[in-house]
């Protein structure tokens, strides 16, 4: 028998293939801000796999996206089939969403690995020379050491160069600049040491500093912000397509081309694209992303409805009275550029701090060089104590002040079940004396978390027939706290926008909505079978666990908690009675708690947001600081400091506590780096610490400030 050899090309092309696909660019990007587990994951991954057209979905659980490959895949079939799985998606325009990569991140790692290795093998010949190594061999030791120190000096400092420079062109100093005159001095005096026979080098001081410089500037980086700009993100929500009316019939049009005037029709499920009034006699509308209602709203014949809100009832039409630029989403987009314009304008210890320390290190320098050539005459002699002085005093341990300090306590957070993102978030927290929460989402959870025990099998059967039958987000609820029961076998379902569902069982009527509608003595959900009594379905708001510790935590370090939410008066007053919570405010709007924030900090508060929809967004970009629950939508997440990864609020209180203890461990590194100064500075201006000396005690300096800052884990 023959047996033919595969080609290796043939028997490697299906793997090939498959990963050229998932190599390439996803042809659609969709947002699920309902997804929280694993096994959301495999929920949705396997109902994409099953949709015709669809190569291959991947699930990003941190930043809540399913990713597609499919090119024939539309977004609507792809939403049809999610809402099928239980989750609401919805499009994100690519072009708009940055990358996600860190390059600044990753060249850091790398001229710091390049300044570490260079270090190492410079101070292999230094230990040569320090043990009686002379003449020649003492001078080829010190040609090999320029020759590895001079090139990664110059790359591995660039950095420091480049924001030197950027201040020096304007006539400004920052911490950078004695930074990069201390490395290119001690660089340069060794090169003019080696070429004139000098017995001393101090290339392995230029890359000693060089290193720990480094590591600073890297753990600043880690402490900062690497997420997206909300006012972006918010952008990248808007719907792409619309379905104009043209002639009488129903044309796909980009949302670019619309003008005022235009007629549209909104499908069921589908988000609207612009501002205008209704032409419908009625319609449903989910307007959570906007206002926080935590219900559906009915609207009639002339009513207005804005960008963003969904349609959840029967198709409806409407008139475009504002586009592009003036539409409700795009306006809530703008606010929250200009709030995140104004945060970025808030300066941190270390710069605060450089802005005195760097003029004062100059002018010590110079005035050491000075003295020291008025006294010796050797120009040569004074310029190396210059340079010791420079060194001596290179904000080393001021670099690494506080983003050493941020770093661990973010490390902390982190294993609470706090996400920091911004990397001044800490500071500001710290400052904070008022907490404005927002209600559904934020101080509540969905009513999932509790369960109906109190009907039969036949009616828990019934409910849940008529709920899997609604997209409504009060049946996507029920869904989730109903018994686990065979669905009863329905016929005639129907849905009833503003008042529930009806349907037939064995050819009696059976309902279920408001109670008003199901003609029963109380205003809630409730289920109607027959000519039986309308039986009553709690489905209420359940506090976040660890609300109460919170808020107690909170009053105890003299933080006034308020509720400021969309919702209507009566869930907003009920929630606040049963937690405690006096100052509220409801039936807001998202320009309104933009507004109401503002006017606080203006009159001198300094105030902490918590929230997670639409309407909160410009809120959480304009506060003082701001905290999202990981459930919040993208644009909500991208615009906090802080996202909360886990559902009970017990440890905010401690949030506090570390964000206050940074501030004062950071303070305290500023003391330490002020108290090795003021024991160095007189020791390196006498001249008995040379370039190498200063920076064996700029390391010292540096350690002590690292090991100060790892106290934050022991805060509690």
């Amino acid at each position: 028998m023959t047996h033919v050899a595969a080609c290796p090309a043939c028997a490697v092309a299906p793997l090939a293939q498959e990963t050229a696909r998932n190599a390439r660019p996803p042809d659609a990007v969709l947002s699920i801000p309902s997804l929280h587990c694993a096994a959301c994951i495999g929920k949705v991954e396997r109902a994409l796999s099953a949709l015709p057209g669809v190569d291959s979905a991947r699930v990003n659980l941190s930043l809540k996206r399913v990713s597609v490959h499919g090119p024939d895949v539309s977004d609507d079939s792809i939403i049809k089939v999610l809402k099928g799985a239980g989750y609401d998606a919805y499009p994100l325009d690519l072009t708009l969403l940055e990358a996600g990569q860190d390059p600044v991140g990753r060249g850091l790692l790398i001229r710091l690995a390049i300044a570490g290795f260079a270090m190492m093998n410079v101070m292999l010949f230094s230990v040569a020379v320090w043990s009686g190594a002379s003449d020649a061999t003492r001078d080829l030791f010190h040609l090999i050491s320029a020759l590895i120190s001079l090139p990664a000096v110059l790359f591995c400092g660039q950095p420091f160069f480049a924001n030197a420079w950027s201040a020096l062109r304007v006539g400004a100093l920052n911490m950078d600049v004695p930074i990069s005159l201390a490395i290119l001095l001690a660089a340069g005096m060794s090169l003019f040491e080696v070429l004139n026979g000098g017995a001393h080098a101090y290339f392995d001081a230029a890359l000693s500093l060089t290193f720990f410089l480094l590591i600073g500037r890297y753990l600043d980086h880690r402490s900062r912000s690497s997420a997206r700009s909300a006012a972006k993100e918010l952008a990248a929500l808007e719907v792409q397509t619309a379905q104009r009316i043209d002639a009488g019939q129903a044309t796909k049009v980009a949302v670019s081309a619309l003008r005022v005037g235009d007629r549209l029709v909104i499908p069921t499920g589908v988000r609207v694209p612009v501002d205008g009034t209704l032409n419908s006699p009625s319609a449903l509308s989910d307007r959570s992303f906007l206002t926080g209602e935590s219900s559906a709203q009915t609207l009639t014949k002339g009513d207005p409805v804005q960008a963003g809100e969904i349609n959840q009832g029967a198709p409806f039409e409407m008139t475009a009275t504002a586009v592009g630029e003036d539409t409700t989403l795009r306006r809530v987009a703008n606010l929250v550029e200009m709030a995140e314009n104004s945060r970025n304008s808030y300066t941190n210890l270390a710069d605060r701090a450089a802005r005195i320390y760097a003029p004062a290190v100059h002018l010590l320098a110079l005035l050491a060089f000075v003295v020291w050539v008025w006294i010796s005459g050797d120009i040569r002699f004074a310029l190396n104590i210059a340079v010791a002085v420079l060194i001596i005093t290179c904000p080393c341990a001021l670099g690494l002040a506080v983003p050493a300090v941020a770093t661990a306590a973010i490390a902390r957070l982190y294993g609470m079940g706090f996400l920091v993102k911004s990397g001044t978030a800490l500071e500001r927290l710290a400052e904070i004396d008022v907490a404005v929460f927002d209600k559904t989402g934020t101080l509540t959870l969905s009513s999932s978390t509790g369960k109906i025990t109190s009907l039969s099998d036949q009616q828990a059967g019934v409910a849940r027939r008529l709920a899997q039958s609604s997209d409504h987000p009060v049946s996507r609820g029920l869904l989730a706290v109903l018994p686990p029961v065979q669905p009863a076998a329905l016929t005639e379902i129907n849905e009833i926008p503003g008042f529930g569902m009806q349907a037939r069982l064995k050819g009696q009527a059976v309902r279920m909505g408001r109670g008003s509608w199901l003609g029963a003595g109380f205003d809630g959900l409730g289920l109607k079978i027959g000519d039986d009594p309308a039986i009553p379905l709690p489905l209420t708001d359940i506090p976040r666990p660890g609300v109460q510790t919170a808020l107690e935590g909170l009053r105890s370090m003299g933080i006034a908690p308020q509720i400021l939410s969309g919702d209507s008066e009566k869930p907003v007053q009920d929630l606040a009675a049963q937690i405690g919570i006096k100052d509220i405010q409801f039936n807001v709007s998202a320009t309104q708690k933009h507004a109401y924030l503002t006017g606080m900090q203006q009159a001198g508060h300094r105030v902490l947001m918590v929230g997670d929809g639409l309407n909160d967004t410009a809120s959480l970009a304009a506060a003082h600081a701001s905290v999202a629950p990981a459930s919040a939508l993208d644009a909500s997440r991208s615009a906090a400091d802080i996202v909360l990864l886990r559902e009970t609020l017990a440890e905010f209180p401690l949030l506090l506590k570390i964000a206050r203890a940074t501030t004062r461990l950071s303070r305290q590194n500023f003391a330490i780096a002020a108290g090795y100064n003021a024991i160095a500075v007189p020791v390196a201006l006498l001249g008995y610490a040379s370039p190498l000396i200063a920076a064996i005690a700029m390391s010292v300096s540096s350690l002590t400030v690292l090991a100060n800052a790892m106290r934050i884990r022991v805060i509690r």
